[in-house]
């Protein structure tokens, strides 16, 4: 076989084994990933880098080495989620950098965290004044996790005593690129002839409708192609 159909065909059997894999291990593995799981990636990245193209290394025997790779990542998660010990021993414990307003120097010390990282990943939940923070934690992720102090916390509808229609349900795509989403309505007890008189009602057909949601307080909302803006913004 030419040298660039194994390279082509190993590819994409490379794909195939990642994707593979990913259904087998979860969404965590794609999600904020803990130090292990960082790990685990990188090593099943590489694995299969080699497989698809460096042709001195024989297939079977990267397969079996993602194999085993694959394994063992699967036990550690199987591990973790029965043993909180086997939780804390592969993802660590969270760390508080802020109490009550003041930085604890000794835990961002341990952890190589500078104040210059942390005013950033303050900035990026919209705190710009330390003193508003109650308590501001590392998680095992990397992400910072932020409380403020209550004086500080946006108000709530109930802090306002407001009055608030409940809500039982997600909200129910109807329609999308002007398909009828048949297994919504179905699941959800809806008609074509409920739907049908809720497009009359707004003077729209399906044809008109690019997407359509009954969200959870029973409104639709409707975007139609026709947009009707003259001078719609394209700008990045």
């Amino acid at each position: 076989m030419p040298e660039h159909y194994e390279v082509a065909l190993r590819t994409v059997a490379s794909v195939i084994i990642l994707l593979m894999s990913a259904r087998i291990l979860g969404k965590h593995t794609i999600s904020q990933m803990t130090m292990f799981d960082f790990i685990g990636s990188i090593s099943l990245g590489a694995i299969v880098a080699n497989l698809a193209f460096n042709m001195s290394v024989k297939v079977h025997h990267a397969i079996l080495a993602y194999g085993i790779l694959v394994t063992v990542i699967f036990l550690i998660a199987v591990i973790s989620l029965n043993s909180r010990r086997g939780r804390k021993f592969f993802a660590g414990d969270p760390t508080i950098v802020i109490q009550n307003g003041k930085v604890l120097e000794g835990n961002m010390r341990k952890m190589r965290y500078t104040i210059d990282y942390l005013n950033q990943q303050l900035r990026e939940k919209d705190v710009f004044n330390i003193e508003e923070v109650l308590y501001a934690i590392i998680e095992t992720s990397g992400q910072l996790t932020v409380l403020k102090k209550p004086q500080y916390r946006q108000p709530t509808m109930q802090d306002l005593l407001m009055l608030t229609m409940p809500e039982h349900r997600l909200p129910i795509e109807l329609i999308m690129d002007g398909e009828v989403i048949e297994q919504n309505l179905r699941q959800n007890n809806l008609s074509h002839g409920w739907l049908q008189s809720e497009l009359e009602k707004r003077k729209l057909q399906k044809r008109d409708v690019m997407y359509a949601v009954l969200a959870a307080n029973g409104s639709i909302y409707i975007d139609t192609y026709k947009d009707h803006i003259l001078a719609p913004v394209d700008k990045e």
